[in-house]
């Protein structure tokens, strides 16, 4: 991605958000920064320009969800350790074996677990849960993502 299109990137959420008779909430802020961050983070691990692009697709929509669910009660480095726990638990994670992260600076944590890998027609899927205490509550999430060609992935719950 050119650096001069990162403004228009992250600014055109942000717009988005401030759009309304009511400040933006921090749930909205939790998904305009979970898909901005989460884009910045799939375009930086895609390869090449179609990986890039798919990458930051990916990541945007992942972000987006973990910023969504719970962006009204989680810190940008809670998101950032979360996200980073869902990639490394669907790409790397064994089935039934939960990936963790806690952020030190404010005792919140959480853990991914995912599930076997599946075909679902000639993509390989994984299903997973993202628990995360927030005050010693959790806050469960189910989700599941399928893998592109270019190995990045995208969410397909809904």
């Amino acid at each position: 991605m050119q650096w001069h299109r990162w403004p228009i990137l992250i600014g055109l959420p942000l717009a988005l958000a401030a759009c309304g008779p009511q400040p933006p909430s921090k749930q909205d802020q939790g998904l305009v920064v979970g898909a901005v961050a989460g884009g910045l983070l799939g375009n930086a691990v895609g390869r090449g320009p179609g990986g890039r692009a798919a990458g930051t697709v990916v990541g945007a929509v992942l972000g987006g969800i973990v910023g969504s669910e719970v962006g009204r009660s989680m810190d940008r480095q809670d998101r950032i350790l979360a996200r980073q726990a869902e990639m490394d638990a669907l790409e790397r994670g064994q089935a039934g074996r939960r990936q963790e992260w806690r952020n030190p600076e404010n005792g919140r944590y959480g853990y991914v677990e995912p599930g076997p890998p599946f075909q679902r027609g000639a993509e390989h899927c994984r299903e997973y849960t993202h628990t995360i205490f927030i005050d010693g509550r959790p806050q469960p999430m189910r989700g599941m993502a399928c893998r592109n060609p270019d190995g990045t992935w995208r969410d397909v719950s809904a």
